[in-house]
Order: C-alpha cells, then sequence, then structure tokens
C-alpha cells in the first residue's frame, strides 16, 4: 500500500501544500483536517496509527522519546522528522521520494529523520 502522510501540528504547512502541489497524487493530510492541534504528542501518534498515517513533524525534541514509549505498547505507522533548517525543496523532494519508492509496511514502528 502507498504511503499517506499525515503532518503534526508542528509541521510548516508549506511543505504540505508544496508536496501535494507537485505531487497531486500523494495523501498528505494537514494537521487542522486530522483535528490534531492542541493534542499531545501520544494522543496525535495514536490517530496516526488508527488512520495509517505516517506522521511527518519538526518536532525533534519531544517527538523520539514519545514515539519510542508508543510503540512498546501500540504500533505505528511510522513517524518522519524534518528539521526546520532542512530547505522546504528538499523536504519536498524527500517526501515525494519516500512516496514513490517506499510501500506503507516498510515504515511500520520506525522513526527517521529526512534528509535521507
Amino acid at each position: 500500500m502507498k504511503v499517506r502522510f499525515q503532518a503534526d501540528a508542528d509541521l510548516n504547512e508549506i511543505i504540505v501544500n508544496a508536496t501535494v502541489r507537485r505531487e497531486p497524487g500523494i495523501d498528505f493530510q494537514t494537521a487542522h483536517a486530522a483535528g490534531l492541534r492542541g493534542m499531545i504528542d501520544h494522543d496525535v501518534l495514536a490517530k496516526a496509527a488508527r488512520s495509517g498515517r505516517l506522521l511527518v513533524t519538526h518536532d525533534r525534541k519531544t517527538m523520539p522519546t514519545h514515539f519510542s514509549a508508543f510503540i512498546a505498547t501500540e504500533t505505528s505507522a511510522g513517524v518522519l522528522v524534518i528539521p526546520q533548517k532542512l530547505p522546504i525543496a528538499q523536504a519536498v523532494e524527500e517526501l515525494i521520494l519516500i512516496w514513490a519508492a517506499s510501500e506503507a509496511e516498510e515504515w511500520i514502528n520506525r522513526i527517521h529523520s529526512l534528509p535521507l
């Protein structure tokens, strides 16, 4: 199955919009559309897991710790951490590459930082 992305509330929405603009076939849900604003990390991870979406975030500080705790008891569709200093164009290219070259099952219970 193709990767489907879920932005968390920390992710720059320009990345979501630019990715979908470059590759309209990508399913990339905004935090607003998913109702994630104000949710704690565990609940964000749970919602992304229930919908089978790879969570995309800028949160390098707390998300890795919460992800580790989450996968100790539950299954995650995975997490991608994009450093805020990574140029938007590069982030978009990396996300499109992940979508084109991998399957959702490859990301289960994995966390990875961009660039690849």
